[in-house]
């Protein structure tokens, strides 16, 4: 089961007591500096949760499958995530710190 934006939303009031529509605009303003911080090709480590880190993949020479034509990829830019201790720990049933 997928978890959405607003489904984090909605648990981070609760758990908080803010608003919805207050906790909402953080979470969005936080979601774009993180883009604007990537796309600027800065990493982003969040302690214990991981860190998010921009990276180009480089061109290569692929063939389709159906008529085995090989074509020309460029160069493109990803997103790498690695998660951090904190959460290798939790994911793997060990208790927190």
């Amino acid at each position: 089961m997928a978890t959405t934006k607003k489904d984090l939303v909605a648990r981070i009031a609760e758990s908080t007591g803010a608003t919805h529509v207050s906790v909402k605009a953080v979470v969005q303003a936080f979601l774009d500096k993180a883009i604007h911080e990537l796309v600027q090709g800065n990493r982003i480590e969040l302690r214990g949760f991981g860190v998010f880190e921009p990276r180009t993949a480089a061109p290569r020479t692929a063939q389709n499958p159906k008529t085995l034509k090989r074509v020309r990829v460029p160069a493109k830019r990803r997103v790498v995530f690695r998660p951090g201790q904190l959460m290798k720990s939790q994911m793997n049933g060990r208790p927190k710190r």
